[in-house]
């Protein structure tokens, strides 16, 4: 937020420091009292990434350097962006706000739902106001959970909330993103809104085999053997950016290395947890 770099930088001038230390005790400081003034604050910073974060590897049907170009020219628009958990929409979200040097104002779907009847719009609003008011790149994560169809509703403020993010994006200059694995549950004429809407996919072998081979050289510092790896890689079905991000985390927790072998029988793990009748039954690699 920028309010938190004015403040550090103030505070750094009054007290000759600008450490770290003094950044994180104002979020700190700042989020206790948004929180007691019953307000989410996002100031958390996010995670750092697993895996290095790469639009070439993307299997989308967008061309995201050129997006990303044009919006560095004009940084406005409506984009949604669907398709299966894992393959890199939010991540993209804030890829973009980095490449275009705009604050990011990250929204889900737990930031703005309540049960009180009109204060989930009234977040929404707010919302708007937040990335207006500080030039940011709105994203609006789990869009699905917000903008269901309306002639599916069943209770009022479940059309009132779809009427308000409408509205509300009608009126907005910036840049706005949503995220959705269900783009079928989406309203229809909230579809009308985006100007692109962009699918996002499991990874290509070719693809997978990119980012196989990266994670191997990181970790293991030597690049898996093609003739033994790619075609066992490429008998995997609907693998994501995520799922190698998850098991290079999981790997953190183990004392052993990530060797091929073994970031191949993660991978393997991951789509059977999720989808078993196309994950499971290869056989997993024994370690090398």
């Amino acid at each position: 937020m920028r309010i938190v770099a004015f403040i550090t930088e103030v505070a750094g001038e009054l007290t000759g420091s600008t450490s770290q230390r003094l950044e994180d005790t104002l979020q700190r400081l700042l989020g206790q009292t948004l929180s007691a003034m019953g307000l989410r604050a996002s100031l958390r910073k996010p995670a750092v990434e697993a895996t290095p974060y790469r639009v070439d590897v993307l299997n989308t049907d967008a061309d995201l350097a050129a997006l990303a170009a044009a919006l560095r020219h004009d940084p406005r628009g409506r984009l949604c962006l669907y398709g299966p958990p894992g393959t890199g929409k939010t991540a993209f979200g804030r890829y973009l706000a980095q490449v275009l040097d705009h604050p990011l104002v990250l929204k889900r779907a737990s930031d703005l739902l309540s049960k009180w009847l009109g204060e989930t719009e009234q977040r929404i609003a707010r919302m708007f106001e937040e990335a207006e008011r500080d030039d940011a790149l709105l994203l609006l994560d789990e869009a699905d959970s917000l903008l269901r169809e309306r002639a599916r509703a069943h209770v009022s403020w479940e059309v009132t909330q779809v009427n308000e993010i409408l509205t509300q994006l009608e009126a907005f200059d910036g840049l706005f993103l949503c995220c959705t694995n269900l783009m079928e549950d989406l309203d229809a004429a909230s579809l009308r809104r985006f100007d692109l809407k962009n699918h996002f996919d499991y990874l290509r072998p070719e693809q997978a085999w990119t980012l196989f081979r990266e994670v191997v050289v990181a970790h293991a510092g030597r690049s898996p053997s093609v003739r033994a790896w790619k075609t066992r890689l490429a008998a995997l079905s609907d693998v994501t950016p995520g799922d190698f991000a998850t098991v290079v985390r999981r790997q953190r927790l183990t004392a052993g290395p990530l060797r091929a072998a073994t970031l191949l029988n993660g991978l393997a793990r991951e789509i059977c947890a999720r989808s078993p009748d196309k994950g499971c039954g290869i056989g997993f690699a024994a370690p090398l």
